[in-house]
């Protein structure tokens, strides 16, 4: 009978073979973003590059397209999960000498808040489950989505490390830091 353990530890394992591989690599792609800017009744590109972007698919008017929409992120708060790194990396011993992004992976992965899984067979074993942390930047993920994460990590962050303070604390000195 096989085993099936969840982990959050990175193993490597001599069965992971050249398809798993490719399949984790076609997992990653991303298709291309062009910009829109909302106008009456429709969408239209955002800016001459957008436009050369639409030209270049050789979309015609009239053709019938599938998009993702998707508004996109305040800039202005768009540094707040790295912000919350840094004070996780500079005041929780358990992280210290971690950099930001490296602290927030764990946190990511420690809570599987925005993580994808795959199962790994590990031959004598049985099924290991791996949780790998999704991309929080500027163009993966919307403003929604950012927010919901941020609060989910704040959360962890107080429930384990910093039983002193509330999530809503965590973030607002994050929040704080945003202009540093």
């Amino acid at each position: 009978m096989q085993q099936i353990i969840k982990t959050s530890t990175i193993m490597n394992v001599d069965c992971m073979n050249q398809q798993t591989c490719e399949a984790i690599a076609r997992s990653k792609r991303r298709p291309e973003r062009i910009y829109l800017r909302v106008i009456k009744g429709g969408l239209c590109p955002a800016d001459s590059y957008a436009e050369g972007q639409l030209r270049a698919k050789k979309f015609k008017i009239g053709d019938i397209i599938k998009a993702d929409i998707r508004k996109l992120r305040n800039p202005k708060f768009n540094r707040l999960v790295h912000r919350i790194g840094q004070l996780v990396a500079a005041n929780i011993e358990a992280f210290s000498g971690l950099d930001a992004h490296t602290c927030i992976k764990r946190i990511q992965i420690e809570g599987k808040i925005a993580c994808d899984e795959i199962g790994i067979m590990v031959p004598g074993y049985g099924m290991v489950i791996q949780f790998i942390p999704r991309s929080m930047s500027f163009d993966s993920m919307d403003e929604v989505e950012y927010h919901d994460c941020a609060k989910r990590i704040c959360r962890l962050i107080s429930d384990r490390y910093w039983l002193s303070l509330d999530p809503d604390q965590i973030e607002q000195m994050a929040g704080s830091m945003i202009n540093e």
